[in-house]
């Protein structure tokens, strides 16, 4: 998701485009894609990418894309909270983007003075990332967090935050379903056993298995 600034991006199956600030790529890599994404501007360029695991029965689907311009992207506001909403839920409406492994993701403005309780589903691991500004999150009383720290979550049904600052507060909000499987990754490789890592590579290596065109390719 650009923040500011223009990206272009292409794969070796002949997919290209251009995101833009406020626009949205969720990409899907399944069975496997070969990738290239570099900024097609002069200047600042600034992004958030979350990289989500597949569970195992996913792992070899076929890969996709689904890409939402900033007017697209479905937004919520009240009482002073403003949300754009990649995935999942908030204030009654709901995101158009389908993932595969169940996950929330969102960007919250809040105003001075404004509060905030967003829910999230019992048992989901979640986190937040201050993009600007300063908040108090989780606890009333808890001292103030600000741009550019990373919130673990702990266990609950929610996410509660306050504004008591003079300045706007801009964050990402991000959640998911825990798959509870093992976790093994090598280099853009990430399965659920050494065995598997290994196949992966190979197929890579041998251009098969959905890397057929692998070899041949080279971004622009």
């Amino acid at each position: 998701m650009p923040m500011q600034g223009v990206f272009t991006h292409q794969d070796f199956s002949g997919h290209t485009g251009t995101i833009r600030t406020g626009d949205v790529q969720w990409m899907t890599a399944g069975r496997g894609i070969v990738h290239s994404e570099m900024p097609a501007a002069d200047g600042v360029q600034k992004g958030l990418q979350l990289w989500i695991n597949l569970a195992s029965k996913d792992k070899m689907i076929e890969p996709r894309y689904q890409e939402l311009e900033s007017k697209d992207i479905s937004q919520a506001e009240k009482d002073g909270v403003a949300v754009r909403i990649i995935a999942g839920e908030a204030f009654g409406v709901r995101s158009p983007v389908y993932t595969q492994t169940p996950t929330m993701y969102m960007d919250f403005t809040m105003q001075p003075g404004s509060q905030l309780h967003q829910p999230i589903p019992e048992g989901w691991n979640s986190f937040v990332y201050i993009i600007e500004g300063e908040g108090v999150f989780g606890k009333e009383g808890a001292a103030p967090a600000s741009a550019h720290h990373c919130l673990v979550l702990g266990a609950g049904d929610g996410l509660s935050v306050w504004n008591r600052s003079g300045a706007p507060l801009r964050f990402a909000l991000a959640a998911g379903q825990p798959l509870n499987e093992p976790v093994v990754q090598q280099g853009p490789f990430v399965m659920n056993s050494r065995a598997q890592i290994q196949q992966a590579m190979e197929d890579y290596y041998y251009g098969r298995n959905g890397f057929e065109k692998a070899s041949q390719w080279s971004s622009a």
